[in-house]
């Protein structure tokens, strides 16, 4: 086990609550402050640790993906360039809900209820009946609270945080932050589709062609990858290399070498992509040390895809705007769809931006792809060419044409008109994914 690896096992020990530096961490496990620094950086990103201004870093509880969408009064921090007043040990907690105290006392208080956060200005009685009703605060204004109340929330490892910015402000930033959780948990990553390393049949670099043939006749697969006594990933082996070679060479010689290979936290879209275009079955899931942890297939993944398009989504992004207004105006003579170009749509000039343009094309085109051959498709390459812009609040058609329609791929032209003149054009080359 490396050093990193040491400290990240050492890390998953400690209580969450707990505070840790990177000083700490050196001393303790007896390596540099530099591999300790990286080590707490690694685990900040898996979800382990959260680093906060003023404070230091805390152990925190790694999220489940039912409870994605909450909060810990750690992130909220972050999120409102907050000040701890008073309960640290409590940051890790998560938040069920906040609540905006904008009312007299004794009314606020029917709505606080333990596990809340609730946003409320300078008034010090407020803060103290919330933290006895088990909410932690979060004072707007850029105001303080009296040193009793910051013994209280210390006594009851309740976190009470100051921010200069104003309640609506404040609102806003938690409920944007909470709504990017749900988009978050939404995307489907390779470690929900996974088959993990004990139902994965694998090769070590010492096996012969022989153990891939006994593999093939249990297993009814072609594909393994190969691994040395580590675990860690040196080729991938399929029934094309071992076509014809004696069943005593190694498989270390026949093997594909330097296989691609993902990470647990890879979307499934990005891996699909990846299949797709390099035309692989079979890609190798590996953890941060580059050991194997399981393997994706090609049907898996595409499967996969298939119940995403099904799930109605929770978070809205900016493409689920845009497809959401996409009008299906076609005529029997030509395609066509029809878009109004909201706010949201556009740049700070007010007209249309140029993600949002790709967005249009991607969709118009894969539309109309569907419409010729059934199943999912990759693009390849986009030609965007800008002829006019197009403000806010007009009505824009699309017209896309399709050019060319083989067994794996599709060409799309794409021509943008607003009030009967041409304002973009665009060409649109996209593999297709057979269901």
């Amino acid at each position: 086990m490396t050093k990193h690896e040491q400290i990240l096992q050492h890390i998953k020990t400690l209580e969450v609550g707990n505070k840790i530096s990177v000083r700490q961490i050196a001393k303790a496990l007896q390596v540099s402050e530099g591999t300790a620094y990286r080590a707490i950086k690694d685990a900040e990103n898996q979800g382990l640790v959260s680093t906060i201004e003023r404070v230091g870093t805390i152990r925190i509880e790694k999220k489940q993906k039912e409870n994605f969408e909450r909060l810990t009064y750690a992130e909220v921090i972050n999120i409102v360039d907050g000040q701890v007043l008073g309960g640290r040990n409590g940051l890790y907690k998560t938040l069920n809900k906040f609540v905006i105290g904008a009312m007299k006392a004794e009314q606020m208080m029917r709505y606080v209820e333990a596990g809340n956060l609730l946003i409320v200005g300078n008034r010090e009685e407020v803060h103290k009946l919330a933290l006895q009703e088990g909410s932690a605060v979060l004072i707007t204004g850029g105001f303080d609270t009296s040193e009793d109340v910051k013994q209280f929330a210390d006594q009851l490892e309740l976190p009470i945080i100051s921010t200069s910015y104003d309640t609506f402000t404040v609102a806003a930033m938690i409920n944007r932050a909470i709504y990017d959780q749900l988009i978050k948990k939404e995307i489907v990553l390779v470690e929900d589709i996974l088959i993990p390393l004990e139902e994965t049949s694998i090769l070590t670099t010492s096996h012969t062609v022989e153990k891939w043939h006994d593999l093939n006749s249990k297993t009814g697969h072609s594909r393994y990858p190969i691994v040395d006594e580590d675990l860690k990933v040196h080729g991938i082996v399929t029934a094309k290399d071992v076509m014809g070679v004696s069943p005593f060479v190694e498989v270390e010689k026949v093997m594909t070498k330097q296989p691609i290979t993902v990470s647990s936290q890879t979307s499934v879209a990005s891996a699909a992509h990846m299949m797709v275009w390099e035309g692989i079955e079979l890609l190798p899931v590996i953890d941060n040390s580059k050991r194997l942890i399981g393997v994706i297939s090609r049907q898996d993944v595409l499967k996969a895809l298939q119940m995403l398009q099904r799930q109605p989504h929770v978070g809205e992004t900016i493409e689920d705007l845009i497809t959401r207004h996409f009008e299906d105006v076609s005529t029997s003579q030509e395609y066509c769809f029809q878009l109004e170009v909201n706010p949201q749509m556009t740049n700070h000039l007010g007209t249309i931006s140029y993600g949002v343009i790709t967005t249009i094309v991607t969709e118009a085109g894969s539309r109309v792809l569907r419409k010729y051959k059934k199943g999912d498709l990759v693009v390849e390459n986009i030609t965007l060419f800008f002829i006019k812009p197009v403000q806010i609040d007009t009505k824009i058609k699309i017209f896309p044409k399709v050019l060319e329609v083989g067994r794996k791929f599709g060409k799309v032209d794409v021509e943008i008109f607003h009030d009967g003149q041409i304002v973009g054009k665009a060409m649109l080359m996209a593999q297709l994914i057979d269901r």
